[in-house]
């Protein structure tokens, strides 16, 4: 089986993410899908981060958390950003360019989040249930 992966039609992995993406422009969730997903997922989990943030802010900025159920993706959960937002947040770096990282994970059972989840709470209960991970990533300059 080929690798799990992440890939979207907005931006190739590695190139610019288009303003209107970034959270201070029209802040849209870019188009990502999940490819070559393992038998036996049941769940997948999302963290988009800029680790960029630690030498500006001190911490690493979480953009967006989500899970879902797979494959029927009738469960959407949204986490809270460190916007202090639930959904999306798109790039906004305060200090030159920063590389964003979209990271998915696929799950081997589902889990019990309620919306406004912190990334701290996704990555304690995906522990130990991780089946495959996936990254994209994508640049962004103010």
């Amino acid at each position: 089986m080929s690798e799990f992966t992440i890939t979207s039609s907005d931006f190739n992995d590695g190139d610019e993410i288009p303003n209107k993406f970034g959270y201070k422009f029209e802040n849209k969730e870019p188009k990502l899908d999940f490819k070559n997903i393992p038998d036996g997922t049941k769940s997948i989990g999302l963290i988009m981060d800029d680790p960029d943030a630690m030498a500006a802010v001190g911490k690493v900025w979480v953009h967006w958390l989500q899970y879902f159920d797979y494959p029927s993706k009738n469960l959407i959960v949204e986490g809270k950003t460190d916007f202090d937002e639930i959904g999306y947040g798109g790039p906004a770096p305060p200090n030159g360019r920063h590389t964003y990282i979209f990271k998915g994970y696929a799950l081997d059972t589902s889990l019990d989040l309620k919306e406004g989840y912190s990334k701290q709470e996704l990555e304690d209960l995906m522990n130990g249930h991780v089946i495959a991970e996936a990254q994209l990533t994508g640049t962004f300059a103010p």
